[in-house]
């Protein structure tokens, strides 16, 4: 039987919200354990040129809910507004987009596949097709933000690992 496009997208993006929510906890004690102020980690970047933490999280919820949402209009454009500014906000925007993505249907994306979508920003603009854009586009940018994420934890001395990275495998039951 073939894979759907819900199994070969949304299992995934709800792994990497996953993990992403588990890094912001681990910041967070890591921050209390080491009397470190929120805002030193939530500012974090791994070089001057890139965004902060916080940005990297709220892209993992962008490319994943926001990226159903962008299905539905047949545009997605990039999500310009300030990350939220403590670990509260950064898991409450995971949250949202776990809950977007739960409500989400297998007939849904399923009715969606060859649908045209297009990625625009200013005066630039990418076509696709609704299949192509969650698995060549906002698939890649979540695992990115999400290791991004990590990384900066890692840099800034928070005690992580790979298993971490991986959060909840999706394993063969009995």
């Amino acid at each position: 039987m073939p894979i759907t496009l819900h199994a070969a997208f949304v299992p995934s993006a709800l792994q990497m919200i996953g993990t992403t929510r588990d890094l912001v906890g681990k910041a967070q004690n890591w921050c209390k354990a080491e009397i470190c102020s929120e805002a030193d980690l939530i500012g974090a970047r791994v070089h001057p040129d890139m965004l902060p933490f916080a940005y990297q999280v709220k892209s993992v919820a962008v490319h994943t809910a926001g990226a159903i949402d962008g299905l539905r209009a047949g545009v997605f454009s990039p999500e310009l507004t300030d990350p939220p500014a403590d670990f509260a906000g950064l898991r409450r925007s995971l949250d949202d987009a776990e809950a977007a993505l739960d409500a989400t249907s297998v007939d849904e994306l399923e009715g969606r596949i060859g649908a045209p979508m297009r990625f625009a920003f200013r005066d630039f603009a990418i076509d696709f097709t609704a299949e192509d854009f969650l698995l060549s586009f906002s698939q890649p940018n979540f695992y990115f933000h999400a290791a991004t994420a990590y990384d900066i934890l890692r840099m800034k001395g928070v005690p992580l690992g790979k298993r971490d990275f991986m959060g909840r495998l999706r394993m063969k039951s009995a």
